[in-house]
C-alpha cells in the first residue's frame, strides 16, 4: 500500500471542498468559548489580501488548514489553525505551523503573534505554539484583555 500523500499549498478559503474542515473549526471555537471571546474568522473573511491562507491536503482531500494575516509590514497574526480530528496525534498542527513560519518569514514579517483560548480545549495549542518559541504577550492590535484569551508572539529571524 503506497503512503499517503501530504501538500501544503496556498489556496482561496472559499474553495468548494474545504466547507467541512471550515464547519468543524467554526463548530470547535463555539463549543467551548464565550460568543464575545471568538475571534476567529470565517471563510468569507479569510478571502482577503492581507491573509495568506494555506490548506494541507492528504491524497487531494483537505485535512488541515492555517493562515496568517498582516497587520503592519512585519507584524502578522496566526489565524484558524485546524487539523481535522481524526487526523490529530500525528505531528501535523506542528508541521502548519512550521510551515506558516516560513511563508511568513518569507513575506517579510519579523513578528507572529497569535490569540488563543485560555481554555483546557486549547491546551494543546497553548503547548504547541510555546514549543515553537512563542512566549504569552499583553493583547495586540484590536485586542482586549480577555479572561478567556492567551495571547502569544514570537520574533522571526
Amino acid at each position: 500500500m503506497a503512503a499517503a500523500r501530504r501538500v501544503i499549498t496556498q489556496e482561496s478559503p472559499l474553495g468548494a471542498d474545504l466547507a467541512m474542515i471550515m464547519a468543524r473549526h467554526t463548530g470547535d471555537m463555539y463549543a467551548d468559548t464565550p460568543l464575545e471571546s471568538i475571534h476567529m474568522m470565517d471563510a468569507a473573511q479569510l478571502a482577503i489580501p492581507e491573509v495568506a491562507f494555506f490548506v494541507m491536503r492528504q491524497d487531494g482531500a483537505p485535512i488541515a488548514m492555517g493562515a496568517f494575516k498582516r497587520m503592519t509590514a512585519d507584524h502578522a497574526e496566526i489565524k484558524s489553525m485546524h487539523v481535522l480530528t481524526e487526523y490529530r496525534g500525528q505531528g501535523l498542527s506542528r508541521v502548519m505551523l512550521d510551515h506558516l513560519v516560513t511563508q511568513a518569514r518569507t513575506a517579510g514579517v519579523r513578528q507572529l503573534s497569535l490569540e488563543t483560548g485560555s481554555q483546557s480545549m486549547f491546551e494543546p495549542a497553548r503547548k504547541l505554539y510555546a514549543r515553537a518559541g512563542f512566549a504569552e504577550c499583553p493583547p495586540f492590535g484590536d485586542y482586549a484583555l480577555d479572561p478567556n484569551s492567551v495571547f502569544m508572539t514570537r520574533t522571526l529571524d
